[in-house]
């Protein structure tokens, strides 16, 4: 299984998200950075220091800017992507010209967010033009509720959009629930099994209340292919001892 460390953009920093409550993110902190000549928020040294714990290339980015109705943040995705990060992209993408950007920068996968999607079938035409194994749709939720402001969407059980993902073609389902971002408030595992149920040959990666290395293990056990992280790993709470024996058991 693998531990994907996210890092969430805005205005050019790196924030610390919590509970989705975007209006009070901070400039990250991180004990990853301790002794160093670093700013808060600083987006590149964060990218290298927790690649450097997880031992992978692989790094999400959210571009908050871009997600709430902003321009792309692209001199930041530009650094991250010159220093090595293979970038997985939620940058509000809802149309196919976007999803070009987004896919046109060095090893980027391309996430289609529920939360900003306003057609079920501009996923298909993003994924159809982009190929399907560089899209991801992020399964966006809020305490287990889909997070859209498409009624049609919003009022569709997750396992439900996790099979519309995948009739779309999309290579990885991201369940992220933005309620217990940043919160190390636990698992939400029966949505979890019912995600994993619905789509058991489409990679499923899961997102928000991840707080210890239990938490990867049991992961692990429900067949998650790949765990997001930032708030256990800025903190301390995992290590790269943590990420390298999940990796085993996964």
């Amino acid at each position: 299984m693998r531990v994907i460390p996210v890092l969430d953009l805005r205005g050019g920093l790196a924030v610390h998200a919590r509970g989705g409550v975007r209006h009070g993110y901070t400039a990250v902190r991180s004990h990853l950075l301790e002794g160093g000549k670093h700013v808060d928020g600083d987006a590149t040294a964060l990218a290298h220091a927790c690649r450097i714990v997880t031992g992978d290339d692989v790094l999400y980015v959210a571009d908050l800017d871009a997600i709430t109705g902003g321009p792309v943040q692209w001199a930041c995705l530009g650094a991250l992507a010159a220093a090595g990060a293979d970038l997985w992209v939620d940058a509000g993408v809802t149309t196919v010209e976007r999803g070009r950007g987004i896919a046109a920068l060095p090893s980027a996968r391309v996430i289609v967010g529920l939360e900003t999607l306003y057609a079920p079938e501009m996923l298909a035409d993003i994924a159809s033009e982009i190929g399907g194994d560089r899209v991801a749709f992020s399964l966006d939720l809020r305490s287990g509720v889909p997070v859209s402001a498409v009624p049609a969407l919003a009022s569709m059980a997750p396992p439900a959009l996790a099979e519309m993902a995948g009739a779309a073609g999309v290579s990885t389902i991201i369940a992220l629930d933005l309620a217990r971002v940043g919160t190390g408030a636990g698992l939400d595992l029966v949505t979890i099994r019912s995600l994993r149920e619905a789509v058991p040959v489409v990679e499923l990666v899961v997102g928000g209340g991840v707080g210890s290395s239990a938490d990867l293990a049991v992961l692990a056990a429900e067949g998650v292919q790949g765990v997001l992280v930032a708030s256990a790993l800025h903190d301390g709470r995992l290590t790269a001892r943590d990420v390298q024996r999940v990796a085993r058991l996964g």
